[in-house]
């Protein structure tokens, strides 16, 4: 069976994830591969509760994990309308967008720039330390 679909998992640990699986049973043991995993958390919000999707694990080097089936209590599939499979798509485009690297742009005059940090404080030195003729202050001793 090495068909993908949409699932929720609930592991002997408590766990409680969502993710798109299949299973790989090629050499006799059968083992769920699942695709960028999501713990579901259930979070108390006054007399009603809501659902939060955080990673299911800390440091991911890796989308794709690999759970043994006596790991899991039971599981289900859920249809790819679900709003729980929209959830889970939106959260794991948002991770991708933040793991790409935000694009860097670079800034102009148009835009505010003026100069660097270095290039301004050099400049309001040079101020500081002239003497101003039109006034007839001194600015240092």
């Amino acid at each position: 069976m090495n068909e993908e679909f949409y699932c929720v998992l609930k592991l002997v640990s408590g766990e409680e994830i969502i993710s798109e699986i299949f299973i790989d049973d090629t050499d006799g043991k059968a083992m769920i591969v699942l695709q960028s995993p999501l713990k579901v958390e259930t979070v108390n919000r006054g007399p009603t509760g809501l659902m939060r999707l955080v990673p299911w694990m800390s440091v991911p080097d890796d989308d794709i994990y690999f759970i043994s089936l006596d790991k899991v209590i039971t599981m289900t599939e859920i249809s790819a309308d679900n709003e729980m499979v929209e959830a889970y798509h939106h959260y794991n485009q948002q991770k991708n967008f933040y793991s790409e690297g935000i694009k860097k742009v670079k800034v102009s005059k148009k835009m505010g720039y003026i100069s660097s940090v270095e290039d301004a404080r050099t400049t309001l030195e040079n101020i500081f330390n002239q003497t101003d003729s039109v006034a007839g202050i001194a600015t240092h001793a």
